[in-house]
């Protein structure tokens, strides 16, 4: 596939909108990654990495390697990813910590319009079809009202960690960091990457890179032989997805840190109107309509061909 400067100057954006995505618990750079049009050639290349990609390298030199890998898409998606994640984490924790409302109603409105986007890819309905997306919307919505487990820094439990959150970030609808969270292994992670905890940190990768290259293949196999099948399921865990991000919550149960610092534990989602507080609702719907158009224009992007 012959690309152009700004063909990867424009993957490099969206790489940016799926790292923005994923620096926010709750919100899956696999959704964004989907809607840009760009998903399906992500699972592609992930599952070519094998001993023939590497067995290329040697027989055949650098730069049949690099073409067969498709090095010049991951680099351009790689860096748009890394530089938003990094730079957008602390802006995604002040917004969370101090307008939680207004940062989950645009990612609300964000994730209503993935929704009609994944679906309507879906050529043919079916029964299959229906159950799938069922099934799929009630494993996202039991996913996001289960407590977080304690906290658990064993080597086997990180590896496995690693494992299951990236295959978590690149599901659409499914969130990552929300996984870990969940697992309880979001501080231990976010302790060693701040500690420069190299073991720690190692083990997680290599959990992380074994996950995303056995689950990368089931993806495309599915993709191959059940297209519609598999759409649905993506377009239900999106769907379930959206409790999550529901801006009003009410607190349940809280978590005290070794700080005496409170932070949300277990939240249920409630009316507008029966939240305790400013209720924002104004600027709350015009940034669930934002996100909105926010998928219209990343989908008109993911439109031409890159």
């Amino acid at each position: 596939m012959q690309r152009r400067f700004i063909d990867y100057l424009i993957i490099s954006l969206k790489g940016i909108a799926m790292g923005a995505a994923d620096a926010v618990p709750g919100v899956s750079g696999g959704t964004i990654a989907f809607i840009s049009g760009i998903y399906e050639e992500l699972i592609s290349t992930i599952s070519n990495v094998n001993l023939s990609l590497f067995k290329t390298l040697f027989s055949k030199g650098l730069k049949a390697f690099w073409q067969q890998a498709n090095g010049n898409f991951l680099t351009a998606l790689l860096l748009g990813i890394i530089v938003s994640f990094v730079s957008f984490m602390r802006l995604a924790k002040y917004l969370l910590e101090y307008h939680p409302i207004l940062i989950w109603s645009f990612f609300f409105g964000l994730i209503v319009a993935s929704i009609y986007f994944v679906g309507k890819q879906i050529t043919k309905w079916n029964i299959a079809v229906i159950i799938s997306l069922i099934i799929g919307a009630c494993i996202a919505f039991y996913i996001t009202t289960l407590p977080a487990l304690a906290n658990n820094d064993n080597s086997w439990f990180l590896f496995l960690a690693g494992a299951i959150a990236i295959c978590a970030m690149i599901l659409p609808g499914i969130s990552g960091s929300f996984i870990l969270i969940i697992l309880g292994a979001y501080k231990t992670l976010s302790n060693a990457l701040h500690d420069f905890d190299i073991k720690k940190i190692a083990v997680f990768s290599i959990g992380a890179l074994v996950g995303l290259l056995s689950f990368s293949r089931i993806l495309k196999w599915l993709f191959k032989h059940h297209h519609n099948i598999t759409l649905a399921l993506l377009t239900g865990f999106i769907f379930g997805s959206l409790n999550k991000v529901w801006p009003w919550k009410k607190t349940l149960t809280w978590h005290r840190n070794s700080k005496g610092i409170k932070t949300p534990l277990l939240e249920e989602s409630i009316s507008p109107f029966s939240f305790e507080g400013e209720n924002q609702i104004t600027v709350a719907i015009i940034l669930m309509i934002l996100g909105f158009l926010t998928i219209f224009i990343l989908e008109k992007l993911g439109s031409k061909k890159q």
